[in-house]
């Protein structure tokens, strides 16, 4: 069994409204629903193995009052008092806060050091790990492509700075208003071809060694198991991967508040969840996720709701 959790986007600061000013956000709140989530996982009958934290872990506010450092080290600290490895994806949230190679030296970088865990080149984060015998999961970088916490002058940035502006011609381009493929906002990003090359290898890997494969990473990619903004920017190319392998059998993500599922044409489970920031203080948003053989059990706790995904 293991932990889920998504958008935590702690900030210690008045509540607050989202973009739009209609989604009331639990900026202070969202951290005592951490402590809950910690402890009940604590109190499992049965150990679990890890907990995959789907990304968003501090808000962006923090950036703008110098708090990103403090507000860090209380997640991170709620976080530590788990007995078991947690393993991170990397959101917008994060990099309005920090740098991709100050986050790298933070508590945040889950990834494995040494060669074989991930893509060879660059400073993707994207890793593998094995749990159990014939179970593996993947944990994939949504923000390889990307302007977000890379230096204007790298090629990178530049890179997806012609990409997003090719896509989205608008002066705001975090607006995705008239858009054909209106998921090409900033506030976004997508997976670059080494780390999807990569990606295929890892799942040809678990398919000649007949293993279940979990995918995770901060941004959906399914359109059934989001709305259309939230997408990766490529998910296409990251579903097609998927598609042409037997083995996955769940992606999960987080970045959509209100969360969303799917099973798709390849029997694949989209599992969006439902992000804490936007949590009323009474109610939570975390999850535990149960492996068995032939499907996987989740056990919502408040706005999550209860699942059994077959495969």
């Amino acid at each position: 069994s293991f932990g889920v959790i998504a958008d935590i986007q702690y900030a210690d600061a008045e509540d607050g409204y989202d973009f739009s000013g209609c989604r009331r956000r639990y900026y202070r709140q969202s951290l005592k629903l951490l402590r809950e989530a910690v402890e009940a996982w604590g109190a499992e009958e049965e150990p679990l193995a890890f907990v995959l934290q789907l990304g968003d872990s501090i808000d962006g506010l923090n950036a703008r009052s110098g708090g990103a450092e403090r507000a860090l080290e209380r997640v991170l600290a709620v976080l530590g008092r788990l007995s078991v490895p947690v393993h991170h994806a990397w959101g917008n949230h994060e990099f309005y806060n920090f740098s991709r190679a100050r986050l790298a030296r933070t508590g945040l970088n889950s990834r494995p050091a040494g060669p074989g865990a991930g893509p060879p080149a660059g400073d993707c984060q994207a890793y593998h790990f094995s749990p159990a015998a014939r179970f593996r999961v993947v944990v994939l970088d949504a923000y390889d492509l990307s302007t977000l916490g890379r230096q204007p002058d790298s090629p990178h940035y530049q890179e997806s700075l012609q990409l997003l502006r090719e896509k989205n011609p608008n002066d705001d381009l975090n607006s995705p208003t008239g858009l054909k493929e209106p998921q090409f906002v900033q506030f976004n990003g997508g997976f670059g071809q080494g780390q999807l090359d990569w990606f295929n290898e890892v799942l040809k890997f678990s398919d000649e060694n007949q293993e279940k494969v979990v995918v995770m990473g901060h941004l959906p990619i399914h359109p059934d198991a989001s709305d259309r903004v939230c997408l990766a920017w490529n998910y296409k190319a990251a579903l097609s991967v998927i598609h042409s392998h037997g083995c996955v059998v769940c992606y999960l993500a987080g970045h959509l508040h209100d969360g969303g599922y799917c099973l798709d044409s390849h029997r694949v489970h989209h599992l969006t969840l439902e992000g804490v920031i936007e949590t009323p203080p009474e109610s939570n948003a975390f999850g535990t996720i149960y492996v068995y053989e032939d499907k996987m059990i989740l056990k919502g706790r408040g706005r999550i709701p209860d699942r059994i995904m077959p495969f």
